[in-house]
Protein backbone atom coordinates (compact mmCIF):
# COMPACT_ATOMS: atom_id res chain seq x y z
CA UNK A 1 0.00 0.00 0.00
CA UNK A 2 0.96 3.40 -0.98
CA UNK A 3 0.42 7.15 -0.74
CA UNK A 4 1.36 9.90 -2.39
CA UNK A 5 0.32 13.43 -2.86
CA UNK A 6 -3.51 13.23 -2.78
CA UNK A 7 -3.49 9.63 -3.84
CA UNK A 8 -3.18 6.27 -2.17
CA UNK A 9 -2.77 3.16 -4.25
CA UNK A 10 -2.36 -0.63 -3.85
CA UNK A 11 -1.37 -2.91 -7.04
CA UNK A 12 -0.84 -6.81 -6.87
CA UNK A 13 1.00 -8.59 -9.69
CA UNK A 14 -0.61 -11.79 -11.39
CA UNK A 15 1.42 -14.63 -12.35
CA UNK A 16 4.78 -13.78 -14.06
CA UNK A 17 3.90 -16.15 -16.59
CA UNK A 18 0.89 -14.88 -17.68
CA UNK A 19 0.61 -10.60 -18.16
CA UNK A 20 -2.87 -10.67 -19.10
CA UNK A 21 -3.67 -11.53 -15.80
CA UNK A 22 -0.79 -9.43 -14.08
CA UNK A 23 -2.13 -6.48 -15.94
CA UNK A 24 -6.10 -7.07 -14.95
CA UNK A 25 -4.91 -7.73 -11.13
CA UNK A 26 -3.41 -4.52 -11.13
CA UNK A 27 -6.23 -2.44 -12.47
CA UNK A 28 -8.54 -4.01 -9.84
CA UNK A 29 -6.23 -3.46 -7.04
CA UNK A 30 -6.01 0.41 -8.28
CA UNK A 31 -9.40 1.19 -8.92
CA UNK A 32 -10.58 -0.59 -5.74
CA UNK A 33 -8.32 1.27 -3.14
CA UNK A 34 -7.12 4.64 -3.78
CA UNK A 35 -8.47 8.17 -4.32
CA UNK A 36 -9.31 7.37 -7.77
CA UNK A 37 -5.53 4.20 -8.93
CA UNK A 38 -2.72 2.45 -11.15
CA UNK A 39 -3.91 3.39 -9.41
CA UNK A 40 -4.86 4.63 -5.58
CA UNK A 41 -4.02 3.19 -6.63
CA UNK A 42 -5.77 4.06 -7.96
CA UNK A 43 -6.88 6.98 -8.91
CA UNK A 44 -10.57 7.22 -8.92
CA UNK A 45 -11.53 6.85 -12.38
CA UNK A 46 -9.61 5.63 -15.11
CA UNK A 47 -11.84 6.51 -18.52
CA UNK A 48 -13.68 9.81 -19.04
CA UNK A 49 -17.10 9.95 -17.70
CA UNK A 50 -19.74 9.07 -20.19
CA UNK A 51 -23.50 8.43 -20.33
CA UNK A 52 -24.01 10.03 -16.47
CA UNK A 53 -25.19 13.43 -15.69
CA UNK A 54 -23.44 15.32 -13.08
CA UNK A 55 -24.21 18.30 -12.04
CA UNK A 56 -22.36 21.33 -12.33
CA UNK A 57 -19.49 21.27 -9.54
CA UNK A 58 -20.30 17.66 -8.79
CA UNK A 59 -18.00 16.26 -11.14
CA UNK A 60 -15.44 15.70 -8.60
CA UNK A 61 -18.26 13.33 -6.59
CA UNK A 62 -18.35 10.90 -9.63
CA UNK A 63 -15.52 8.31 -9.32
CA UNK A 64 -15.90 6.44 -13.09
CA UNK A 65 -15.37 3.30 -14.38
CA UNK A 66 -14.15 1.76 -11.50
CA UNK A 67 -13.71 -2.00 -11.37
CA UNK A 68 -15.63 -4.62 -9.62
CA UNK A 69 -15.51 -7.96 -8.66
CA UNK A 70 -17.54 -11.01 -6.46
CA UNK A 71 -18.37 -14.42 -6.21
CA UNK A 72 -21.24 -15.60 -4.38
CA UNK A 73 -23.91 -18.77 -4.70
CA UNK A 74 -25.50 -17.35 -7.32
CA UNK A 75 -25.20 -15.05 -10.00
CA UNK A 76 -28.07 -12.80 -8.68
CA UNK A 77 -25.83 -12.25 -4.80
CA UNK A 78 -22.38 -11.90 -6.62
CA UNK A 79 -23.93 -9.01 -8.40
CA UNK A 80 -25.22 -7.63 -5.16
CA UNK A 81 -21.87 -8.11 -3.64
CA UNK A 82 -19.83 -6.70 -6.11
CA UNK A 83 -22.31 -3.51 -6.23
CA UNK A 84 -22.29 -3.40 -2.66
CA UNK A 85 -18.41 -3.71 -1.98
CA UNK A 86 -17.54 -1.56 -4.96
CA UNK A 87 -19.53 1.47 -3.98
CA UNK A 88 -17.64 1.32 -0.18
CA UNK A 89 -14.49 1.02 -2.05
CA UNK A 90 -15.59 4.34 -4.44
CA UNK A 91 -16.65 6.35 -1.39
CA UNK A 92 -12.63 5.23 -0.39
CA UNK A 93 -11.67 6.34 -3.41
CA UNK A 94 -13.52 9.65 -3.59
CA UNK A 95 -12.16 10.63 0.17
CA UNK A 96 -8.84 10.08 -0.41
CA UNK A 97 -9.45 12.52 -3.93
CA UNK A 98 -10.68 15.61 -2.20
CA UNK A 99 -8.83 15.37 1.56
CA UNK A 100 -5.10 16.38 1.54
CA UNK A 101 -2.94 13.74 2.00
CA UNK A 102 -1.48 15.28 5.16
CA UNK A 103 -4.75 14.55 6.54
CA UNK A 104 -5.50 11.07 5.73
CA UNK A 105 -4.94 9.95 8.97
CA UNK A 106 -8.43 11.41 10.22
CA UNK A 107 -10.20 9.50 7.77
CA UNK A 108 -9.43 6.24 9.12
CA UNK A 109 -12.55 6.73 11.86
CA UNK A 110 -14.80 7.24 8.72
CA UNK A 111 -13.95 3.78 7.50
CA UNK A 112 -17.70 2.40 9.39
CA UNK A 113 -19.90 4.87 7.12
CA UNK A 114 -21.90 3.19 5.03
CA UNK A 115 -21.67 4.23 1.68
CA UNK A 116 -24.85 3.44 0.58
CA UNK A 117 -26.27 6.46 2.32
CA UNK A 118 -24.02 8.69 -0.06
CA UNK A 119 -24.28 7.38 -3.16
CA UNK A 120 -26.78 9.61 -5.74
CA UNK A 121 -26.50 6.75 -9.09
CA UNK A 122 -24.83 3.88 -10.66
CA UNK A 123 -23.98 3.48 -14.09
CA UNK A 124 -22.72 -0.07 -16.07
CA UNK A 125 -20.24 0.25 -18.23
CA UNK A 126 -19.34 -3.09 -19.00
CA UNK A 127 -20.14 -6.46 -17.19
CA UNK A 128 -20.50 -9.87 -17.31
CA UNK A 129 -21.31 -12.66 -15.59
CA UNK A 130 -21.21 -16.43 -14.81
CA UNK A 131 -23.62 -18.80 -12.55
CA UNK A 132 -21.09 -17.63 -9.57
CA UNK A 133 -19.10 -14.75 -10.51
CA UNK A 134 -20.21 -11.11 -11.32
CA UNK A 135 -17.65 -8.77 -12.98
CA UNK A 136 -18.28 -5.18 -14.09
CA UNK A 137 -16.95 -1.57 -14.75
CA UNK A 138 -19.20 0.98 -13.41
CA UNK A 139 -19.50 4.58 -12.47
CA UNK A 140 -20.43 5.54 -8.85
CA UNK A 141 -21.98 9.41 -8.48
CA UNK A 142 -22.60 10.68 -4.90
CA UNK A 143 -24.45 13.12 -3.46
CA UNK A 144 -22.26 16.32 -3.16
CA UNK A 145 -24.25 17.69 -0.05
CA UNK A 146 -23.98 14.40 1.43
CA UNK A 147 -20.42 14.18 1.67
CA UNK A 148 -19.58 18.03 2.01
CA UNK A 149 -21.67 17.62 5.06
CA UNK A 150 -19.90 14.46 6.38
CA UNK A 151 -16.20 15.87 6.08
CA UNK A 152 -17.46 19.71 7.65
CA UNK A 153 -18.91 17.35 10.37
CA UNK A 154 -16.14 15.62 11.07
CA UNK A 155 -13.61 18.46 11.09
CA UNK A 156 -11.54 17.32 7.49
CA UNK A 157 -10.30 19.72 5.43
CA UNK A 158 -10.71 19.03 1.91
CA UNK A 159 -10.86 20.88 -1.92
CA UNK A 160 -13.90 19.96 -4.24
CA UNK A 161 -12.40 22.87 -6.47
CA UNK A 162 -11.36 21.70 -9.73
CA UNK A 163 -7.71 23.51 -11.11
CA UNK A 164 -8.05 24.63 -14.42
CA UNK A 165 -7.55 22.19 -17.29
CA UNK A 166 -3.87 21.78 -17.90
CA UNK A 167 -1.64 20.14 -21.01
CA UNK A 168 0.28 17.01 -20.50
CA UNK A 169 2.30 16.08 -23.10
CA UNK A 170 3.97 12.42 -22.97
CA UNK A 171 7.21 12.10 -24.00
CA UNK A 172 10.05 9.32 -24.10
CA UNK A 173 13.91 9.54 -24.10
CA UNK A 174 16.21 7.31 -25.38
CA UNK A 175 19.96 7.11 -26.06
CA UNK A 176 22.95 7.22 -23.78
CA UNK A 177 23.80 10.08 -21.57
CA UNK A 178 24.83 13.24 -23.51
CA UNK A 179 23.27 11.95 -26.23
CA UNK A 180 19.52 11.81 -25.47
CA UNK A 181 16.41 12.29 -27.93
CA UNK A 182 13.66 13.26 -27.00
CA UNK A 183 10.25 12.39 -29.40
CA UNK A 184 6.56 12.07 -29.27
CA UNK A 185 5.83 9.20 -26.76
CA UNK A 186 3.48 6.54 -28.66
CA UNK A 187 2.83 2.74 -27.46
CA UNK A 188 2.34 2.25 -23.51
CA UNK A 189 3.48 5.84 -22.27
CA UNK A 190 0.92 7.16 -24.77
CA UNK A 191 -1.64 4.93 -23.52
CA UNK A 192 -1.84 4.88 -19.95
CA UNK A 193 -2.33 8.70 -20.07
CA UNK A 194 -5.55 8.45 -22.53
CA UNK A 195 -6.80 5.40 -19.98
CA UNK A 196 -6.60 7.70 -16.86
CA UNK A 197 -10.20 9.55 -15.56
CA UNK A 198 -8.86 13.05 -16.93
CA UNK A 199 -12.58 15.09 -16.32
CA UNK A 200 -13.24 13.88 -12.90
CA UNK A 201 -10.31 14.78 -11.50
CA UNK A 202 -9.44 17.60 -9.48
CA UNK A 203 -6.77 18.20 -12.16
CA UNK A 204 -8.18 17.96 -15.50
CA UNK A 205 -5.85 16.88 -18.32
CA UNK A 206 -5.79 17.28 -22.13
CA UNK A 207 -3.22 14.86 -23.52
CA UNK A 208 -1.26 16.56 -26.38
CA UNK A 209 1.41 14.71 -28.39
CA UNK A 210 4.73 16.49 -28.58
CA UNK A 211 4.91 18.63 -31.35
CA UNK A 212 7.17 19.36 -34.14
CA UNK A 213 7.90 23.03 -33.63
CA UNK A 214 9.13 21.92 -29.60
CA UNK A 215 12.90 21.07 -30.66
CA UNK A 216 15.10 19.25 -28.11
CA UNK A 217 16.90 21.93 -26.84
CA UNK A 218 13.40 23.15 -25.33
CA UNK A 219 12.83 20.19 -23.84
CA UNK A 220 15.73 20.13 -22.07
CA UNK A 221 15.32 23.36 -20.98
CA UNK A 222 11.73 22.60 -19.95
CA UNK A 223 13.99 19.72 -17.43
CA UNK A 224 15.98 21.82 -16.30
CA UNK A 225 13.08 24.25 -14.74
CA UNK A 226 14.13 27.13 -17.39
CA UNK A 227 10.81 29.02 -16.91
CA UNK A 228 11.37 30.70 -20.17
CA UNK A 229 10.91 27.80 -22.13
CA UNK A 230 7.41 27.66 -20.70
CA UNK A 231 6.30 30.93 -22.99
CA UNK A 232 7.00 28.48 -25.85
CA UNK A 233 4.94 25.63 -24.52
CA UNK A 234 1.67 27.65 -23.51
CA UNK A 235 2.31 29.84 -26.49
CA UNK A 236 2.57 26.08 -28.91
CA UNK A 237 -0.14 24.53 -27.70
CA UNK A 238 -2.70 28.03 -26.38
CA UNK A 239 -2.95 26.93 -23.00
CA UNK A 240 -1.95 28.73 -19.82
CA UNK A 241 -0.59 25.63 -17.89
CA UNK A 242 1.37 22.83 -20.27
CA UNK A 243 3.18 19.70 -18.41
CA UNK A 244 6.10 17.26 -20.56
CA UNK A 245 5.80 14.11 -18.42
CA UNK A 246 9.28 12.55 -19.56
CA UNK A 247 9.57 8.70 -19.69
CA UNK A 248 13.10 6.72 -19.76
CA UNK A 249 13.79 3.31 -19.78
CA UNK A 250 16.99 2.32 -17.98
CA UNK A 251 17.34 -1.48 -19.19
CA UNK A 252 20.59 -1.88 -17.22
CA UNK A 253 19.28 -0.31 -14.15
CA UNK A 254 15.96 -1.98 -14.70
CA UNK A 255 13.97 1.27 -13.98
CA UNK A 256 11.81 3.31 -15.58
CA UNK A 257 12.34 7.14 -14.94
CA UNK A 258 9.91 9.65 -15.46
CA UNK A 259 10.50 13.20 -15.23
CA UNK A 260 7.56 15.80 -14.55
CA UNK A 261 8.08 19.37 -15.86
CA UNK A 262 6.46 22.16 -16.72
CA UNK A 263 3.77 24.76 -14.63
CA UNK A 264 0.43 24.13 -13.87
CA UNK A 265 -2.02 26.11 -11.46
CA UNK A 266 0.56 26.08 -8.24
CA UNK A 267 3.84 26.79 -10.14
CA UNK A 268 6.67 25.55 -11.65
CA UNK A 269 7.33 21.94 -11.54
CA UNK A 270 10.37 19.71 -11.41
CA UNK A 271 9.44 16.69 -10.23
CA UNK A 272 11.65 13.22 -10.66
CA UNK A 273 11.02 9.38 -9.77
CA UNK A 274 12.14 6.16 -10.46
CA UNK A 275 10.48 2.99 -10.41
CA UNK A 276 11.17 -0.61 -10.62
CA UNK A 277 10.16 -2.70 -13.90
CA UNK A 278 9.47 -5.88 -12.29
CA UNK A 279 9.71 -8.94 -14.34
CA UNK A 280 10.21 -6.98 -17.37
CA UNK A 281 7.32 -5.45 -17.29
CA UNK A 282 7.58 -1.85 -18.64
CA UNK A 283 4.04 -1.21 -19.58
CA UNK A 284 2.86 -1.76 -15.96
CA UNK A 285 5.68 0.11 -14.20
CA UNK A 286 4.13 3.45 -16.74
CA UNK A 287 0.53 2.77 -15.44
CA UNK A 288 2.08 2.58 -12.05
CA UNK A 289 3.98 5.98 -12.74
CA UNK A 290 1.03 7.68 -14.92
CA UNK A 291 -1.29 7.50 -11.80
CA UNK A 292 1.77 8.28 -9.26
CA UNK A 293 2.26 11.37 -11.79
CA UNK A 294 -1.33 12.10 -11.74
CA UNK A 295 -1.53 12.11 -8.10
CA UNK A 296 1.06 14.75 -7.41
CA UNK A 297 -0.38 17.30 -9.91
CA UNK A 298 -3.68 16.38 -7.15
CA UNK A 299 -1.94 17.13 -4.32
CA UNK A 300 0.14 20.26 -5.57
CA UNK A 301 -3.60 22.12 -6.16
CA UNK A 302 -4.56 20.72 -3.05
CA UNK A 303 -2.08 22.26 -0.80
CA UNK A 304 -2.22 25.48 -3.15
CA UNK A 305 -6.09 25.75 -2.37
CA UNK A 306 -5.52 25.00 1.54
CA UNK A 307 -2.70 27.61 1.36
CA UNK A 308 -4.91 30.01 -0.62
CA UNK A 309 -7.62 29.97 2.02
CA UNK A 310 -5.09 30.05 4.72
CA UNK A 311 -3.51 33.20 3.46
CA UNK A 312 -0.51 31.74 1.53
CA UNK A 313 2.09 30.00 2.47
CA UNK A 314 5.48 28.65 0.78
CA UNK A 315 5.48 25.06 -0.63
CA UNK A 316 4.41 22.24 1.01
CA UNK A 317 4.59 23.99 4.12
CA UNK A 318 1.06 23.98 5.46
CA UNK A 319 -0.56 25.60 8.60
CA UNK A 320 0.73 24.56 11.69
CA UNK A 321 4.56 24.13 10.52
CA UNK A 322 3.36 20.77 8.01
CA UNK A 323 6.46 19.48 5.63
CA UNK A 324 5.37 17.29 2.68
CA UNK A 325 8.45 16.60 0.81
CA UNK A 326 9.71 13.85 -1.33
CA UNK A 327 13.47 12.50 0.17
CA UNK A 328 15.55 11.00 -2.38
CA UNK A 329 17.98 8.10 -2.41
CA UNK A 330 20.49 6.21 -4.24
CA UNK A 331 20.24 2.84 -1.93
CA UNK A 332 18.34 1.47 0.78
CA UNK A 333 21.66 2.26 3.08
CA UNK A 334 21.30 5.97 2.19
CA UNK A 335 17.44 5.73 2.49
CA UNK A 336 17.64 4.27 6.11
CA UNK A 337 20.36 6.82 7.16
CA UNK A 338 18.20 10.09 5.54
CA UNK A 339 15.16 8.38 7.64
CA UNK A 340 17.14 7.85 11.31
CA UNK A 341 18.12 11.31 10.54
CA UNK A 342 14.79 12.35 9.84
CA UNK A 343 13.43 10.74 13.03
CA UNK A 344 16.07 12.14 15.22
CA UNK A 345 16.04 15.41 14.00
CA UNK A 346 14.71 17.72 17.21
CA UNK A 347 11.37 19.46 16.84
CA UNK A 348 10.00 17.24 14.34
CA UNK A 349 7.05 15.29 15.10
CA UNK A 350 3.79 13.52 13.65
CA UNK A 351 6.38 11.69 10.86
CA UNK A 352 4.67 10.20 8.26
CA UNK A 353 6.35 7.89 5.34
CA UNK A 354 3.70 7.37 2.20
CA UNK A 355 4.80 5.61 -1.07
CA UNK A 356 8.73 4.16 -1.00
CA UNK A 357 10.23 3.43 -4.26
CA UNK A 358 13.54 2.62 -5.43
CA UNK A 359 14.72 5.83 -5.33
CA UNK A 360 12.25 8.18 -3.65
CA UNK A 361 10.00 8.25 -0.52
CA UNK A 362 7.00 10.16 0.34
CA UNK A 363 7.05 11.83 3.77
CA UNK A 364 5.00 14.77 5.77
CA UNK A 365 6.55 15.80 9.24
CA UNK A 366 5.15 18.98 11.22
CA UNK A 367 8.20 21.05 12.36
CA UNK A 368 7.46 24.60 14.36
CA UNK A 369 9.48 26.44 11.83
CA UNK A 370 7.93 25.41 8.64
CA UNK A 371 9.68 24.09 5.60
CA UNK A 372 12.41 26.96 5.16
CA UNK A 373 12.93 26.56 9.01
CA UNK A 374 13.58 22.56 8.05
CA UNK A 375 15.31 23.20 5.45
CA UNK A 376 17.86 25.30 7.93
CA UNK A 377 17.83 22.62 10.71
CA UNK A 378 18.65 19.97 7.77
CA UNK A 379 21.31 22.02 5.82
CA UNK A 380 23.37 21.84 9.62
CA UNK A 381 23.41 17.92 8.96
CA UNK A 382 24.56 18.45 5.52
CA UNK A 383 21.46 17.67 3.97
CA UNK A 384 19.28 19.27 1.63
CA UNK A 385 15.77 20.55 1.69
CA UNK A 386 14.95 22.31 -1.38
CA UNK A 387 11.52 23.82 -3.31
CA UNK A 388 11.05 22.36 -6.48
CA UNK A 389 8.69 24.51 -7.73
CA UNK A 390 6.54 23.66 -5.32
CA UNK A 391 7.33 20.43 -4.42
CA UNK A 392 9.81 20.26 -2.04
CA UNK A 393 13.01 17.69 -2.03
CA UNK A 394 15.29 16.24 0.64
CA UNK A 395 18.94 14.76 -0.06
CA UNK A 396 21.96 14.50 1.09
CA UNK A 397 24.23 17.34 0.17
CA UNK A 398 27.23 15.06 -0.53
Amino acid sequence: MCTGDGASYQLERGSATDKGVARYEMRWKVNLTARPLILPLVLAGVLALSGVAVAAGGKVYTVANYPVEATAKDAVAAKEKAHADGQQAALGALLKRLVPVTAYNRLDHLKSVRAANFIDGVAVRSETNSRTQYIASLDFSFQPDAVRDLLHREGVPFVEEQAPRMVLVPVTAEGAEGAVRYSAASGPWAQVWKGLDLDNTLTPLRIEPLLPVIHQDAVVAALNGDDAVERILTGEYKADFVLLAVAEVDKAGGTLNVTLAGIDPAGLVSWRRAYRIADGDVGYAMELAAVVTQGVLEGRWKVAKAEEGQGGGGGFAGGGGEVHRAVEFSSLGEWNDLRGQILDMPGIDDVRIGAVSARSAEVSVRYPGGAQGLAAAFAQRGLVLSDGGGFWTLRSGY
